[in-house]
């Protein structure tokens, strides 16, 4: 899944997001309309919180009542979306999850957004790197879930627009059969890594793929307020030989076609199912981290069902299935302080970097605004 800034994520996200990191029944009857906004009187594409609903088990059957939930880029392998789906269709069987495109990037799922604007085929949800989510508030309903008073001001937009979810450090991942494992960056450009090492999509569109390129960059002791140094990084690797361009997918990586992966941690980490000997680093010095976000599509066709599939989420028990895909909760220091964490799993997650920094809004613009003027000559 390749995943690449509203207005109010400012200079106080950074400190924020590394220190959440680091932490290492029914009422009335149903009067639904043709695209199941309305419940017992209640639009269900204006509802801002649970009590616009009434209660949890109101919106429950408001979105029953529709009896459809579209998603949109969500890997059944991508820290651990196939858990938390099959999940919520056990719990609520009475609605139907349509999985669409799960491979395309957090652009792409703006623009089916686009294309299916008006029809009830377009996405009620969406999942997204902070890069597209700050450039496209406009597409987004706003939304606060039961728990929000968990979730850190830093990583949320102050009225839901979009909700930080979960997040991990920027790593390498590689297959220790074939490759001893590298120390430090400058050792992917080596020879031994001829035509092996691969980043998860188009950093101009993908947040993964972004944030290698930001890993790079302050590896190479530059910092966030220029990503130049990351993309010259990669234009030598991909003058050494080095540089495969295609897509990650567990996929490529079974097959060996792609043996070195620049990737978030947690998925970095899923791929020992598919590969026995595959290995996750974070460098030592400055890490990248950074969080995926959740928001409701403003036109949902199923706009109770978004709302139910968001409280869902961010529930103690999908919290605690992010943390079981080895991705980072963005409760969970409230789930500590409250006892609702699953300590083994936290335990064993990865030690975080010493360091971490994550872009500002600004540095995010900037630093997209560069990318599209620099990247594809950088690396043709």
């Amino acid at each position: 899944m390749s995943r690449p800034t509203p207005r109010r994520l400012g200079a106080t996200t950074a400190a924020l997001t590394i220190a959440a990191l680091a932490l290492a029944g029914c009422a009335g009857s149903a009067d639904a309309s043709s695209n199941g906004s309305s419940y017992s009187g209640v639009d269900a594409s204006t509802a801002t919180s649970l009590t616009d609903f009434g209660t949890f088990s109101d919106l429950e059957e408001a979105a029953k009542a529709e009896g459809q939930l579209n998603v949109i880029a969500l890997p059944r392998d991508w820290a651990n979306y196939g858990e938390i789906l099959d999940l919520f269709a056990e719990r609520y069987p009475e609605i139907t999850i349509n999985e669409q495109s799960p491979d395309v990037s957090s652009a792409e799922e703006i623009q089916a957004a686009e294309t299916n604007e008006g029809l009830d085929t377009a996405p009620d949800v969406f999942d997204l790197g902070l890069t597209v989510a700050l450039q496209n508030t406009d597409w987004f309903a706003p939304y606060q879930v039961e728990t929000w008073d968990d979730i850190p001001e830093a990583l949320k937009e102050s009225t839901g627009l979009f909700v930080g979810d979960y997040g991990g450090y920027m790593s390498v991942g590689y297959d220790s059969a074939r490759f001893d494992a590298p120390e430090s960056l400058d050792d992917l450009l080596g020879e031994a890594y001829k035509g092996s090492v691969a980043i998860n999509g188009d950093p101009t569109q993908a947040g993964a793929a972004f944030a290698a390129v930001g890993l790079a960059t302050v590896q190479s002791d530059g910092t966030l307020d220029d990503f130049q140094p990351g993309i010259d990084w990669f234009s030598e690797l991909n003058a050494a030989g080095n540089m495969l361009k295609l897509d990650v997918t567990s996929a490529t990586v079974a097959s060996g076609e792609t043996p070195v992966v620049f990737d978030w941690d947690y998925l970095n980490a899923a791929h020992t199912a598919d590969v026995d000997t595959w290995k996750t680093v974070v460098f030592p010095g400055v890490g990248y981290a950074g969080y995926y976000n959740q928001a409701i599509n403003k036109d949902a066709p199923n706009p109770a069902a978004a709302r139910l599939w968001q409280e869902f989420l961010y529930s103690d028990e999908v919290q605690n299935l992010w943390l079981k895909g080895g991705a980072r909760p963005v409760r969970m220091e409230a789930m500590i302080e409250a006892g609702t964490i699953d300590q083994e799993l936290a335990d064993a997650l990865p030690t975080a970097p010493e360091k971490t920094v994550v872009p500002t809004e600004e540095q995010s613009t900037n630093a997209g605004d560069l990318l599209g003027e620099e990247w594809a000559a950088a690396v043709q």
